[in-house]
């Protein structure tokens, strides 16, 4: 999973940098991602592992890290089985 999460971030998070030397608890915000490229990762996460994500859970820590995203995408799909 976390390895579709770096690729999804390389595509939507507009880094400055390669995705895929990210480390699992980077700061994905302190390495250049925005609020608006936030939501952009946001819904290709959505898309690709078919959640969505609540207001709840709309807040700059879950889309913090790969680490991060992973619990949360983690927390939807057992609420959704």
């Amino acid at each position: 999973m976390k390895d579709e999460i770096r690729k999804l971030i390389g595509v939507h998070a507009r880094l400055p940098i390669d995705a895929s030397g990210l480390t699992d608890s980077e700061d994905l915000y302190q390495a250049g991602m925005t609020s608006h490229a936030s939501v952009m990762l946001m819904l290709g996460l959505e898309n690709e592992f078919g959640v969505e994500f609540p207001d709840s859970m709309l807040s700059r820590d879950v889309f913090a890290s790969v680490n991060a995203i992973a619990g949360a995408i983690g927390t939807l799909q057992q609420e959704a089985a």
